[in-house]
C-alpha cells in the first residue's frame, strides 16, 4: 500500500544507531523475524490451567527460559517458527490466566490497590472488567522508527499528573467505548494490511488493561511488533506477564526523585520502582526511553533521569529528550510549571544528555 511518510521515519531506516539499538525489531518490521508474542504461541508450558497460582507462576518461569531458547535459535537463524507445533497450552495461554486471577485481585501496577475488578470494585486508575478506547488510528507523530504507528488508546491510568495532556484520557476511565480481545485482535490486523509499522498499547495507561492485551495478542494472526507505551509502574507480576510478549518498551522516564512524582502525579515510591522496570525492560527485548523536559526541573529530574540512564543502561540505549511541554489540565495551579518549556531549557537538557554519555539521543 502507498503512503506518505515523514522524511525522518524514511531515513531511520538506514540510522546505524536506531538499527544496533532496536535490531530486532526492524527484523520483525521487516517480516525477517516472528514478532515475540507470536513465539510465544509455540512454547509448550505442559500445566493444567486450573492448578495452584503458585504452579503456574512456576510453569511461567520455565516457559520463559524455554522462550528465551527458542528466540536465540531463531534470531540467529538455527531455527524457523514454522517447524514448531502450537501446543494445547502455551506459554500465552498461561500469562492470560494468570492476569485473569490477579483481575480479581488487582495488583498489576505497584499502587497494589486489590480491587475486584471482576466483582465490580474498581482502584486508582478506575478501570473495570471491561477495558475501554477513547480511540485507535495510524498514529504519525511517535518516534520516525514507530511511524505509522497502530496506536491503541485506552481510557484510565494509574497516575494522576498534573499537566497530563491526555487528562480527557487517562482521568476518565468510564468513558471511551467497551472492547473485547477479539475486537482488538481484528483491528491490529486490519491495521497490519494498511501497512502500520507496529501496534502501540498506550493510554490513559495500558497496564490495567494487561489481561485485554495478552488475548488480543494470543487471537491476533498478524506478525506484528508489539510496542508498549507506558508510565512504567508496573507490579513484579505485570512485568513478568509483558516479559516475552513486546517487541518494544516505549518506556516513560518522568522524575529524578519522588517528591517531584508525587507532586504531580500523585504517586509514591516512583524512582525506585519505575527505575527497576526500567533494567526488567531493558533485559527482557528493546527499548526506547522517552523523557519529557519540565519547566524548572533541568536538575532535579533531567540530570538524574539522564545520568541513570547512562550509568546503569549504556551509552547507546535509544532515548528521546522531548520538547513538547505544554501547561494543561491542572498545571495552572502549580506556578513552577504553568509555562511552556524555553528554547535554553531545552539546549540545556541536551547539553546534560552529551555530559552524561548518553550517545543515541533523539529529540
Amino acid at each position: 500500500m502507498w503512503r506518505i511518510l515523514r522524511p525522518d521515519a524514511v531515513e531511520v531506516l538506514k540510522d546505524e544507531r536506531a538499527r544496533s539499538a532496536l535490531h530486532r525489531y526492524f527484523a520483525v518490521m521487516e517480516k525477517k523475524l516472528p514478532a515475540r508474542f507470536q513465539v510465544c504461541k509455540h512454547v509448550d508450558v505442559g500445566v493444567d490451567l486450573s492448578s495452584d497460582t503458585d504452579d503456574l507462576w512456576q510453569a511461567h518461569a520455565q516457559g520463559l527460559k524455554e522462550l528465551r531458547a527458542i528466540l536465540s535459535k531463531l534470531d540467529s537463524n538455527q531455527l524457523e517458527l514454522e517447524t514448531l507445533n502450537k501446543p494445547k497450552i502455551s506459554l500465552l495461554d498461561l500469562k492470560i490466566e494468570l492476569a485473569r486471577r490477579i483481575l480479581k485481585s488487582c495488583r498489576f501496577c505497584e499502587r497494589r490497590c486489590e480491587a475486584n475488578r471482576v466483582a465490580g470494585e474498581k482502584g486508582t486508575c478506575g478501570v473495570g472488567e471491561t477495558s475501554r478506547i477513547s480511540s485507535e488510528f495510524m498514529h504519525h507523530g511517535e518516534e520516525p522508527e514507530l511511524v505509522p504507528s497502530y496506536t491503541i488508546f485506552f481510557n484510565g491510568c494509574t497516575f494522576k499528573c498534573q499537566y497530563c495532556q491526555n487528562w480527557d484520557i487517562s482521568q476518565y476511565p468510564e468513558e471511551g467505548v467497551p472492547v473485547s480481545p477479539t475486537s482488538v485482535a481484528r483491528l491490529i490486523e486490519n491495521a497490519a494490511e494498511e501497512g502500520a509499522r507496529n501496534v502501540n498499547f498506550v493510554g490513559g495507561e495500558p497496564t490495567p488493561n494487561l489481561p485485554t492485551i495478552l488475548e488480543a495478542l494470543k487471537l491476533c494472526q498478524a506478525n506484528i511488533p508489539s510496542v508498549w507505551n507506558s508510565n512504567m509502574y508496573l507490579s513484579l507480576e505485570s512485568m513478568e506477564l509483558l516479559s516475552g510478549t513486546q517487541d518494544i518498551y516505549l518506556a516513560d522516564f518522568k522524575y529524578g526523585n519522588d517528591k517531584c512524582a508525587q507532586r504531580y502525579s500523585k504517586v509514591p515510591r516512583y524512582f525506585e520502582i519505575v527505575a527497576r522496570n526500567h533494567r526488567l525492560a531493558f533485559k527482557d527485548a528493546e527499548l526506547i526511553i522517552r523523557h519529557l523536559v519540565l519547566p524548572n526541573h533541568l536538575e532535579c529530574c533531567t540530570r538524574p533521569v539522564l545520568k541513570w540512564i547512562a550509568d546503569n543502561l549504556g551509552s547507546m540505549v535509544r532515548v528521546n529528550i522531548m520538547d513538547q511541554y505544554r501547561p494543561c489540565y491542572r498545571a495552572d495551579q502549580f506556578e513552577e510549571i504553568n509555562r511552556h518549556l524555553t528554547r535554553e531549557e531545552f539546549s540545556k537538557a541536551l547539553g546534560i544528555a552529551e555530559e552524561v554519555g548518553l550517545k543515541n539521543v533523539i529529540t
